[in-house]
């Protein structure tokens, strides 16, 4: 049996800066986060946009799960009778008319939905007004160090496999900003916990209570409810056995990968790209001729790897590739989940459901 072997095609994340380097240049960006956050604590440039905003970010760079939280909180807020809108910056598109991956996604995976992708969320959401009044809220991606749009409900995602705690400020660490930013959050949320020890979810959730005392703490694991191909969803017990090379550009692969190998996947190999890298047609034919000569019979991909993978794929004959299966990506709660959804409906606007 082969190896299941990582290719470098591209580094999966970019390291930190090691060093004294890094430590002297993370002081520096120190000191411009702790002055630009002063001034938005006065509420300077910070703008009301006339809806309940509801933002979902993080405090460090890579995956904690924005994508799929963003994805449960539509649906729930739908349910209620609200018509959401989602705000994000559209990082990865090169022009003002291209979609991003996240942008393609969430129309993949939520239908018709109002979108807007601009680096200036305000003029971004004004404009979503101006077209669409019907909409009632927004959910702002990524919006935790976008302090400009003033917002009902500020939740931040802690990915539960990465001691955040002890982390570094950028560029020596992940972090956008300190963890003491944590006590302006109205919820936190530890996400991946189904990749992380019981004693170390335990441990945020302590450190948590000691940053943001006022917060609402929640848990949640990324579950995957089925699995999308060419011939439609099968369950996810459908991938049990089975040999597939993996290929993602996410950011967070290992997460994605032990995801692999708990749906009891035969991991091939690996081919992690740093998050949002492009696919054209020949970087499709490396991981099709990867995956063929590691005996692997399809390629398990993301949902968001997929929109920029299968454009790629369109000048390519019928069969010049293994399959390509993307798994559904969900959130469940182990803890708190009913209180934090019940807080995003409440700020809202539409309480009349109670959340699943």
């Amino acid at each position: 049996m082969r190896r299941a072997v990582r290719v470098p095609t591209e580094r999966a994340r970019r390291g930190p800066v090691p060093g004294p380097l890094g430590r002297a240049a993370s002081r520096i960006y120190a000191g411009v986060v702790a002055r630009r956050n002063r001034a938005f604590d006065r509420g300077e440039r910070v703008t009301d946009v006339g809806l309940p905003v509801i933002s979902v970010g993080n405090l460090s760079v890579g995956g904690t799960g924005k994508t799929p939280t963003v994805v449960r909180l539509v649906r729930e807020l739908r349910a209620a009778g609200a018509k959401p809108a989602i705000a994000m910056r559209g990082y990865g598109a090169r022009t003002p008319d291209e979609m991003s991956d996240e942008h393609a996604e969430y129309l993949s995976r939520l239908g018709p939905t109002p979108i807007v992708a601009q680096p200036d969320r305000v003029e971004g959401i004004r404009s979503l007004r101006a077209r669409d009044p019907s909409v009632t809220c927004v959910v702002l991606d990524d919006g935790f160090q976008h302090r400009f749009v003033r917002r009902a409900v500020d939740l931040v995602l802690l990915d539960a496999t990465r001691d955040v705690f002890s982390d570094s400020l950028l560029p020596a660490g992940w972090l956008r900003e300190p963890v003491e930013s944590l006590a302006r959050a109205h919820a936190v949320v530890l996400t991946h916990a189904e990749g992380a020890p019981a004693e170390r979810v335990a441990s945020m959730r302590a450190h948590v209570a000691r940053q943001a005392p006022g917060a609402h703490a929640a848990v949640a694991r990324h579950v995957w409810d089925g699995v999308e191909s060419g011939d439609g969803v099968a369950p996810v017990e459908s991938l049990r056995g089975r040999r597939l090379w993996v290929a993602c550009a996410v950011g967070n692969p290992d997460a994605f990968v032990a995801m692999a190998r708990a749906a009891g996947v035969d991991v091939a190999g690996v081919d992690a790209r740093r998050d949002h890298a492009r696919y054209d047609e020949r970087g499709v034919r490396a991981i099709a001729r990867s995956a063929v000569d590691a005996g692997a019979e399809g390629v398990l991909t993301t949902a968001k790897d997929w929109v920029k993978i299968e454009p790629a794929m369109r000048g390519m004959a019928p069969g010049e590739t293994p399959p390509f299966l993307r798994p559904v990506l969900g959130v469940a709660f182990d803890e708190g989940g009913e209180g934090l959804l019940g807080m995003v409906l409440d700020a809202a606007g539409a309480p009349g459901v109670v959340p699943s």
